[in-house]
């Protein structure tokens, strides 16, 4: 009676920075508790936690964008207050 090694199912891509944060460190958590790798499951891990990343670094990118704008803003703001003066 042998035992197949059971496949990951590939999951839908997370839509939120926290869903996608949680499948990263629930993935990083899994290979640094192998002791041996899980070959037949690795293609399907890495690519669910390269999408987990973009969505992450997606979200990342546009808080910065919208800081920056923010501050560019406050920047003008102030600058024309102080030539205003």
């Amino acid at each position: 009676m042998s035992t197949a090694p059971t496949r990951k199912r590939k999951k839908a891509a997370p839509k939120t920075f926290k869903a996608a944060y949680d499948i990263l460190k629930t993935n990083a958590a899994e290979l640094q508790q192998q002791d041996e790798p899980d070959i037949d499951n690795l293609m399907t891990t890495v690519e669910e936690s390269i999408t987990a990343y973009r969505v992450c670094e997606t979200r990342i990118n546009a808080v910065q964008r919208a800081l920056d704008a923010a501050f560019a803003e406050e920047d003008s703001i102030t600058i024309e207050d102080s030539n205003a003066s």
